[in-house]
């Protein structure tokens, strides 16, 4: 006990997905073939806005966002999983965990704010069509960009300091294959928790607060476009907003699974599979869905 907790303090033991060495292969190669394909899909499609001028428009400026904010996401958990199994680990630093929890935290609440603007873009585009070029000029794109980027940033930089001034006193074994806040916060002194209520509530206002801001978009856009005589017209229109609404259905779904669902069905392995389906799968599927 007094070895755990005096270890605890400079690095945490992940969780291993196996015990024998057929089954750390498989997780590996597994792992690394998602990554691979979310490196080549994300890859390809910032390659292909940055490289065609007739892409060099705010939807295409904003997918070309999503998909960075997808690599760094996938980048932040998959490789440490796969060269912990590797090398027969489970041990990541103090530092290395703070460095993981903020960066997904950055990379996933920017995310999440740039599907909220890229909301109002196509709201734009159907809603104000003659309004849309002095609206959404470039430097409008840029600073709404910026704007998703910097309030990821800071939101990420008070949830990962105050988790990690919360002093932990129930050892260093995270139940994950990454360090993940839930995780964590189970490793604290319990009457220090509360603290987090306060950036919890907060998380809550803005995750809904972005959320009917997409739905109350949506519901607008449809309105217009189920006022569109030609069919043929119509189904444009809806295409155009098609990946978009499937990329946020994604990312609010996966969320909500992995946070949002009562502690009746929650489990250890439970726990694993929908950190798998926030963190993993998205980077995946947009790419495929776009």
């Amino acid at each position: 006990e007094q070895a755990s907790n005096s270890s605890s303090h400079n690095e945490f033991l992940l969780l291993s997905f196996e015990d024998t060495r057929e089954l750390q292969l498989l997780h590996f190669s597994l792992f690394l073939s998602i990554y691979l394909a979310a490196l080549l899909s994300n890859g390809l499609i910032i390659t292909a806005v940055a490289c065609n001028h007739h892409l060099h428009t705010p939807m295409y400026f904003f997918l070309l966002n999503l998909s960075l904010f997808d690599l760094g996401a996938i980048s932040v958990t998959i490789p440490k999983s796969i060269s912990n199994s590797i090398r027969n680990t489970r041990a990541i630093s103090y530092l290395g965990c703070a460095a993981q929890v903020f960066l997904l935290l950055f990379l996933l609440a920017a995310e999440y704010f740039l599907l909220t603007v890229m909301a109002y873009d196509r709201f734009l585009a159907i809603c104000r069509p003659l309004h849309y070029g002095a609206l959404m000029g470039s430097r409008a794109c840029v600073k709404m960009a910026a704007a998703a980027w910097a309030s990821g940033f800071l939101y990420a930089a008070l949830h990962t300091g105050n988790t990690f001034s919360i002093p932990l006193c129930q050892g260093n074994v995270v139940e994950q294959f990454f360090c993940e806040i839930p995780q964590i916060l189970k490793l604290s002194c319990m009457d220090s928790y509360l603290r987090e209520v306060g950036v919890i509530v907060i998380s809550a206002c803005l995750f809904f607060g972005c959320f009917i801001f997409i739905v109350l978009s949506y519901v607008q856009i449809f309105t217009v476009v189920l006022r569109i005589p030609s069919v043929q017209d119509r189904y444009k229109v809806f295409s155009m907003c098609l990946p978009h609404l499937a990329v946020v259905s994604l990312f609010v779904s996966t969320v909500i699974f992995a946070y949002l669902r009562p502690p009746s069905i929650s489990s250890p392995s439970l726990n694993v599979v929908a950190a798998v389906l926030y963190s993993v799968v998205p980077p995946i599927v947009n790419p495929l869905i776009y």
